[in-house]
């Protein structure tokens, strides 16, 4: 289970302008979605608190 929260740190920390860039806003959307899976889902709160941040940090970005 860490690993799995250790990678949404990693990718949290590594979602910036220039990468969200690399990905469509389709993609950004699904992204969107499939982390608010995550986020709603029976997962332990450190991965439910990351993939909230990791979520809006991406939506505001597309708004």
């Amino acid at each position: 289970m860490d690993d799995v929260v250790d990678l949404l740190d990693a990718l949290l920390d590594g979602v910036t302008e220039p990468r969200l860039k690399l990905i469509g806003a389709d993609e950004a959307r699904a992204l969107v979605v499939l982390l608010g899976l995550l986020e709603d889902g029976g997962q332990p709160e450190e991965i439910r608190r990351a993939a909230g941040d990791m979520r809006y940090r991406i939506s505001t970005r597309l708004a």
